[in-house]
């Protein structure tokens, strides 16, 4: 999805080659041992005292012939002492595609956490930044596994492996549930229940993964997903000309972010205003976008006054858009009047821009720039130092370059294939059928104009989805709604109460 490529990918700032694969690793790796790094720490997480090892390592992935094609790396935090046959495991992604697990790590789940403004108001600036510890991880229901896909943080192809075993939404989901069933065969947790947390495409991969993990002649049931920023069915996350999808999933974001700036909505509480644009959407904004120029003028101008309510954007600028307002001229159009252009991640975030009369966002996503260089900074100093890993080559928050690169087609090659919008939903809702245990959890943030809240309703209301077991949770942030401290806390408990029911 271009869209999220062109955000997610906010880490791009480390524009290294896509994915290192030198002769020295080429010749080397078959003469060693996976490398790995391990220390020792202790913490109090959910008012228990854990004591626990950070294992930094590398697995080598394998084709069918058993030979090496890749290193992935994780970092995993397993907690000493008691039964670990029996542990609970987590494993955790970012998304992207070609993000490593960086955000996730130091911006929720890991035991150290970083520390941004949690309003979106001032900029992150230079270093040093705050990092403290994370009380709230769940170290004390869970071992965690972080994880990095192939191309990014260490994690790299090797011997006959090739970028286009890998860079590709089937490729890449068989990477890691080859991964995760090495993981588990290795620290000998089949009889653990078994979880995935993943954000924004690591949603997607989520729904693949959860899919491919019951094949290959060993399956292995997963007890729980939590997806922080559903990207399940692109049509209803991808604000492009014509997709009348998009038009329909992004406005309640759209009235939610003009309410937070003081733009529409007034004397209404947030939850009254985006289930009055949830209705809106349902109802004649839904009819308007089907019928087209169908429409009259009178019914043109009515939906032009209703779309101004709830967007405080101009009347006749929605009637010069067609009634179709695509989300990167939203964001520069809401406050364009006070020279500056919202966040794409997180609404709340905004900045002054150089170009005034452009129709996008000309510096980038300023929730974006404005937390990047804290998260990392703190992590490469974390690694080095607390972590005690010792590498030669950088840290790749992201894969530079892998956008252009990507397979995105769900079929294998060769099988027949229209391009369409990308989906794993249905693969999930099978999954979920098949596994009648399973359950997820869906992370929503009314500001994220991205993956926008309503487009997870839209989405989870079809496929089949068995509904009783889909829980939906709100907050009020964007796409990493963390980074704003009462959420922080709020997802924290929502997802602490989610696994404690389903761990027995």
């Amino acid at each position: 999805m271009k869209n999220i490529l062109r955000f997610i990918l906010f880490c791009s700032f480390l524009c290294l080659p896509l994915i290192s694969n030198g002769q020295e690793e080429k010749k080397s790796f078959e003469n060693r041992e996976p490398q790995r790094f391990e220390s020792s720490h202790s913490g109090t997480f959910g008012g228990q005292k854990i004591s626990y090892k950070a294992i930094v390592s590398e697995t080598f992935l394998k084709d069918s012939n058993g030979e090496i094609t890749a290193a992935l790396w994780s970092t995993a935090y397993i907690k000493e002492g008691g039964n670990s046959s029996s542990r609970p495991v987590m494993f955790i992604f970012n998304g992207g595609p070609g993000s490593a697990s960086i955000w996730l790590h130091v911006g929720f789940f890991g035991p150290k956490v970083v520390k941004v403004d949690s309003e979106g108001k001032v900029d992150d600036g230079g270093a040093p930044y705050q990092f403290v510890l994370n009380s709230q991880s769940l170290l004390n229901l869970t071992d965690l596994v972080f994880v990095d896909p192939i191309g990014t943080g260490f994690s790299q192809v090797l011997g006959k492996g090739e970028n286009k075993d890998y860079l590709g939404l089937n490729e890449d989901a068989n990477s890691i549930a080859q991964f995760m069933k090495t993981w588990v065969t290795k620290h000998g947790r089949w009889q653990a229940p078994k979880f995935i947390a993943g954000e924004s495409y690591g949603t997607t991969r989520a729904a693949k993964v959860a899919e491919l993990l019951e094949g290959g002649g060993n399956p292995m049931a997963l007890n729980g997903i939590v997806l922080i920023s559903q990207a399940l069915d692109y049509a209803g996350s991808s604000s492009w000309a014509d997709n009348l999808t998009s038009f329909f999933t992004y406005l309640p974001s759209q009235a939610a972010t003009a309410w937070y700036h003081g733009k529409a909505g007034k004397g209404k509480s947030l939850l009254a205003f985006t289930k009055e644009a949830r209705d809106f959407a349902y109802g004649e904004y839904l009819e308007a976008l089907f019928k087209g120029e169908k429409q009259s003028q009178a019914e043109k101008d009515a939906i032009a006054v209703k779309l101004a309510y709830f967007t405080g954007l101009d009347k006749k600028y929605i009637l010069r858009s067609k009634n179709q307002i695509l989300m990167e001229r939203f964001k520069k159009e809401l406050l364009r009047n006070e020279g500056k252009t919202i966040g794409t991640l997180d609404g709340r975030f905004l900045a002054k821009e150089t170009d005034l009369a452009s129709e996008s966002a000309v510096l980038g996503d300023a929730s974006s720039y404005m937390t990047e260089s804290a998260y990392t900074a703190v992590f490469n100093n974390y690694l080095y130092t607390d972590l005690k890993v010792k590498m030669d080559r950088a840290y790749l928050g992201s894969a530079y370059g892998t956008g252009g690169s990507w397979n995105w087609k769900p079929v294998p090659d060769g099988a027949y294939w229209e391009p369409s919008y990308v989906s794993t939903a249905r693969s999930l809702s099978e999954v979920m059928h098949r596994n009648t245990a399973l359950k997820v959890m869906v992370a929503n943030g009314y500001y994220d104009l991205i993956t926008p809240f309503f487009d997870s309703e839209y989405t989870f209301a079809r496929h089949d989805f068995p509904q009783e077991r889909i829980q939906m949770n709100y907050y009020e942030a964007g796409h990493m709604m963390y980074n704003r401290q009462e959420d922080f806390d709020a997802l924290s408990k929502d997802i602490r109460e989610f696994l404690q029911k389903l761990i027995k």
